[in-house]
């Protein structure tokens, strides 16, 4: 019988989202894609250092046991087969049991999401990330200048979402784009019995909760639901999310308030939103990544 990963969270991650190759990608951009690749093969035994999404990673695969594969990273990268031995070796360095990877050499690699049937993606390319979320696959463009995740809580996975255009759909964020913060209140508080539509991101978060429900050697997942929306229009967010069956542990309606600051204290591994000035605030205190949808990115 052939390998299955059939009842696993998948999470497709880009080399440059797991690792810092920001040095060796400054080359890559001056030069030519041989230059770096001879660079990557001279750093072949030296371990690259962790990048912003290695947190949300290293935590997740704990989640498996020897008996359960719950959880599986795939690399699906634009480098070459060579750099990817130093992608590996560095896995490998920091203990982290990556077996599979899609090596293209400058060519887009999102369409392997779909034999991989991945719950995630996250890359430091904007158009692989758009083509991503256009196949409807959970997908975020990591800032890689982004703080690192907290090692305050090490059996905790902590993962923040904004509400609208990444959890939910967009139809709320359209009639606030097109009239404005008070026709937005009144909408939401009309239709605060009826459940928002889902959007991109719902399927990671019905993931999780299905992987918190069998936890393993004493990890958890702690969830937040982080969002501009305040009252009255709290109260839709989360009738829907009763709606779907879905939990979440910590709920913010900022009103409009800055959320990086809010963002440090809970210390997620990773926070999606589909605001870039959003995400630029957040990154400078948590790790961050850009949910390319919904009509704030048209």
């Amino acid at each position: 019988m052939p390998a299955s990963l059939a009842g696993q969270l998948v999470v497709a991650i880009s080399s440059r989202a797991l690792f810092d190759f920001e040095e060796e990608n400054r080359v890559f951009e001056a030069t030519d894609d041989r230059a770096y690749m001879q660079l990557q093969l001279d750093r072949l035994d030296k371990p690259a250092r962790p990048g912003v999404a290695f947190s949300l990673v290293n935590k997740l695969l704990a989640f498996n046991a020897p008996d359960a594969a719950r959880v599986e990273v795939v690399i699906l990268s634009r480098n070459d087969p060579v750099s990817g031995m130093r992608v590996f070796r560095s896995a490998k360095h920091y203990g982290l049991p990556i077996q599979r990877g899609v090596f293209t050499r400058g060519e887009s690699p999102w369409r392997y999401l779909r034999p991989l049937a991945a719950n995630l993606f996250l890359s430091t390319n904007e158009a692989d990330v758009r083509s991503a979320l256009a196949a409807d696959v959970p997908a975020a463009r990591v800032y890689p200048h982004s703080a690192r995740a907290s090692d305050a809580h090490p059996n905790e996975v902590r993962i923040a979402f904004d509400g609208d255009a990444v959890l939910f759909s967009d139809e709320a964020e359209r009639v606030y784009q097109r009239d404005g913060l008070d026709a937005f209140q009144a909408h939401e508080h009309e239709r605060a019995a009826t459940p928002l539509a889902a959007g991109p991101f719902k399927p990671l978060l019905e993931a999780l909760q299905h992987l918190q429900r069998e936890p393993a050697q004493g990890m958890r997942i702690r969830t937040a639901l982080v969002t501009a929306r305040s009252a009255p229009a709290h109260e839709r967010a989360i009738r829907t999310l009763m709606g779907w069956n879905i939990e979440v542990d910590e709920a913010m309606f900022l009103g409009g308030l800055a959320k990086g600051e809010f963002l440090r204290e809970f210390e997620p591994d990773f926070f999606f939103d589909d605001q870039t000035g959003h995400i630029e605030n957040a990154a400078a205190h948590v790790p961050a990544g850009h949910v390319a949808a919904g009509v704030a990115n048209g």
